[in-house]
């Protein structure tokens, strides 16, 4: 079902409806489109469930409220790329699926590469969508791969887009990226830095919220009481100091005031044996040092259902955690799993916010 404009949407009262989710397309060079448009297919060809209150199955509504920014070009150019994996005609008609035309101009965005077109695309999309929960009208956000080359080319001087999110939202509080994927979330002390400058940047304080935060996401998936283990920062975890004194000096510490605010938090432990731990189910949540110490474990252990969450945010902003993937645009072979849980794992979120 198309909308003419993004003010037309209407806020929902009722707290038994589905929540309602916002979806863009990412960096339109990339495969995000054709991703949206197969997570769409299969939206739009969900059961619907039973309304309470009408008590008929005539009466039955969707079991979904999405609410998809894009353009009539930008879905011709995905529908072209999905080809017969999805039913275009069902996705247009779904009850659960609102089409917003935002009238933004596709023609100067070229395929598979970075480019400023496509990153002023992406913001200005990402933009709309965040206009739409201001106003009460949507409840989470999904938004398909970015580029941060072409973010930057487009003007965003933050260095990732989840300062950008951060900034534009104003969020009170520390904001960090999470991660989730089989079955195991973890959350990093510093992020987007180069690694020169990471140690400076782990103190009591920094470990501390990475810690909270991490507790608090899954508290609001339906886990009551987290386990959580919290990384070293060199190796061998220091030995006693050693080989630097991070651990004791910041780390240990962090994990003190953790648990002092009831989170289960436990460490600093080796990096490298920690994820075998996690990994066999001893943790629901790791909490890591730097970037690559929990990308590179948590991709072995199942990169292609990885979802990224943007932790501390006055909303659920999910997206898959992976790339653009340009190599792949047009060639069928994207894998959806990721998608599809970043959306699921968005609604689970939104419903938990409620309270």
């Amino acid at each position: 079902m198309t909308s003419a404009a993004p003010d037309l949407l209407a806020p929902a009262a009722d707290r038994t409806a589905p929540p309602r989710v916002a979806l863009t397309t990412g960096d339109p060079a990339g495969i995000g489109p054709e991703l949206l448009v197969r997570l769409l297919h299969e939206i739009a060809t969900a059961p619907t469930v039973p309304d309470a209150d009408a008590g008929s199955p005539a009466a039955d509504r969707p079991a979904h409220a999405v609410t998809v920014f894009t353009t009539p070009a930008e879905l011709d150019r995905a529908f072209a790329q999905a080809g017969d994996a999805v039913d275009r005609a069902a996705i247009e008609s779904a009850a659960g699926i609102t089409i917003v035309d935002t009238g933004l101009d596709l023609s100067g965005v070229p395929v598979a590469e970075a480019s400023e077109a496509g990153g002023r695309w992406a913001l200005d999309h990402l933009e709309l969508a965040l206009a739409a929960h201001e106003r009460g009208e949507v409840d989470a956000l999904v938004f398909a791969p970015l580029n941060k080359s072409s973010l930057h080319l487009a003007g965003m001087t933050e260095k990732d887009e989840m300062r950008w999110f951060e900034n534009r939202l104003e969020a009170v509080g520390p904001v960090t990226e999470l991660n989730a994927m089989a079955g195991l979330w973890t959350s990093r002390v510093t992020s987007h830095v180069a690694h020169r400058d990471a140690p400076d940047l782990v103190t009591a304080s920094s470990v501390l919220s990475a810690t909270r935060l991490l507790h608090d996401a899954l508290v609001g998936t339906g886990v009551a009481a987290p386990r959580l283990a919290v990384c070293a920062l060199n190796p061998h975890a220091g030995e006693n100091g050693s080989f630097g004194r991070e651990e004791i000096d910041e780390i240990a510490p962090g994990v003190a005031l953790a648990r002092e605010e009831g989170i289960d938090a436990t460490g600093p432990f080796p990096a490298d044996t920690l994820f075998l731990r996690a990994r066999d189910g001893q943790f629901d949540g790791v909490v890591t040092m730097y970037h690559d110490q929990g990308q590179i474990a948590m991709k072995m252990i199942g990169f292609e259902g990885g979802v990224t969450i943007e932790g501390g945010l006055p909303l659920p902003v999910c997206t898959p955690a992976h790339g653009t993937a340009f190599d792949r645009v047009g060639t069928g072979t994207a894998a959806l799993a990721s998608t599809r849980n970043a959306y699921e794992l968005a609604r689970s979120l939104a419903v938990a916010a409620r309270g």
